[in-house]
């Protein structure tokens, strides 16, 4: 595994309450060693500029804000795909202005050649606040477990 090109992949936004889940998880991150070939990417917006963040690699962990899976702060390790085809279904009312790392995922197949194998790392959140700064307390306090998931993952 060690030598796989990894991308570990931050959404989300600290400005919008809970969503600040992902930039909390990578200011972490920034701060750990990480082995060779690993690559620790932010990406606030889930658009289409984020499929970069998908290339050139063999596996990808995202690291995103979950909502409407179960109790706030509850961290979760999921497959990526099958979630994806769900959350893009439920955001595609909102239009391209709802879409999300769901909608993105959908995107991949089309726009890359080869897909990398990918793993979702998230924690259920209590809601975004937009233009609210700081976490929930559920979130906060699995901000650290979350990191030490995606670091274990590593090696």
């Amino acid at each position: 595994m060690v030598s796989e090109r990894t991308h570990i992949v931050c959404f989300g936004n600290e400005l919008h309450g809970d969503d600040g889940l992902g930039p909390a998880v990578h200011a972490l991150l920034s701060q750990a060693p990480l082995p060779a070939g690993v690559r620790l990417m932010r990406a606030d917006v889930a658009g289409l500029s984020a499929i970069a963040c998908f290339e050139d690699c063999d596996r990808v962990i995202i690291v995103d804000a979950l909502l409407g899976h179960g109790p706030a702060g509850t961290l979760y390790q999921l497959d990526a795909l099958p979630l994806a085809e769900a959350a893009a279904r439920d955001e595609a009312p909102a239009g391209f202005h709802g879409a999300g790392v769901g909608a993105l995922l959908s995107l991949l197949p089309a726009a890359l050649d080869v897909l990398p194998r990918m793993i979702l790392i998230g924690v259920e959140i209590l809601a975004t606040r937009p233009f609210t700064p700081g976490l929930s307390a559920a979130v906060e306090a699995r901000v650290g477990e979350a990191a030490r998931r995606v670091l274990s993952l590593l090696s």
